[in-house]
């Protein structure tokens, strides 16, 4: 991989994360473009540390957000931005499961081809599109509905959700705040929860993979040190730009159009 490569890598993560559209599932897809030849144990590797990046842009730009949560947990102030870190850790415990215990089942998936990308990208369209269907938003304003708070059963079913979406192809992003929508969350409550929530596993899996390459494990030759710092800020800058955007796009309803370009892309992923 040359630093043009991990250039366009990092600007197609710092994109997708926030956007319903899967990360994972498009750098496979560019890496496929490129002709970029990644074990799958790398693909995974340098693809947490470009998520390393965007949970750093979540944090920079949801700062005012961030800080209280942080204060709140530390002190246990026991008032209702403790809950909500307590509701944050309750989902991830499934993707921490599946981290766990099915991570080489996981890294089969990565640097594969586009056939499993494909089918996946075609249950996120799915998903965005049912989201989009019973939570419309003019449909909303006619009734009054404005959603409830994220309940603590909301919170472990959103992160279900989360834990499924490992998969190149099925958007964290949008497979969580679609399922957090299907449950009657708020709209300006689940996209903030989405982008908080992967935050410790993200970083959870990070700290693991720097144990590996201390230990001698970690990636191998294909991913070189400069084209991963290119990568990795890359990806910082652009998803800084694009968290907010995203936020804006869910509390107005916007995502049925992500649904149709995830059909499209899938089409595509598959016939190539």
């Amino acid at each position: 991989m040359d630093c043009i490569d991990a250039l366009i890598l990092g600007v197609v993560q710092g994109l997708a994360e926030y956007l319903p559209i899967s990360s994972s599932g498009h750098l496979e897809i560019f890496r496929e473009i490129l002709g970029l030849e990644l074990s799958g144990e790398d693909a995974l590797e340098f693809d947490v540390a470009l998520h390393v990046a965007t949970v750093l842009s979540t944090i920079v730009v949801l700062w005012k957000e961030f800080v209280p949560l942080c204060k709140s947990f530390f002190t246990i102030a026991r008032d209702d931005n403790f809950f909500y870190v307590c509701k944050i850790l309750l989902s991830c415990i499934p993707v921490a499961i599946v981290g766990l215990c099915f991570k080489d089942f996981v890294e089969s998936f990565f640097g594969g081809g586009l056939t499993v990308v494909g089918i996946c990208l075609l249950v996120t369209a799915c998903l965005l599109g049912f989201a989009y269907y019973f939570r419309n938003p003019e449909r909303e304003a006619k009734h009054h509905e404005v959603g409830h708070d994220i309940t603590w059963r909301d919170a472990f079913v959103i992160g279900c959700a989360q834990a499924v979406a490992v998969l190149p192809g099925l958007s964290r992003s949008g497979t969580t705040i679609a399922t957090g929508l299907l449950l009657g969350d708020r709209r300006d409550k689940i996209a903030q929860f989405s982008f908080f929530m992967v935050i410790i596993p993200i970083l959870g899996e990070a700290m693991l993979s720097v144990k590996d390459m201390i230990s001698g494990e970690g990636m191998g030759e294909s991913v070189g040190t400069l084209p991963l710092a290119i990568g990795f800020f890359a990806s910082f800058i652009v998803g800084c730009l694009a968290c907010k955007w995203m936020i804006n796009l869910v509390k107005k309803g916007k995502l049925v159009w992500f649904a149709l370009y995830c059909v499209i892309m899938s089409i595509v992923c598959i016939c190539w």
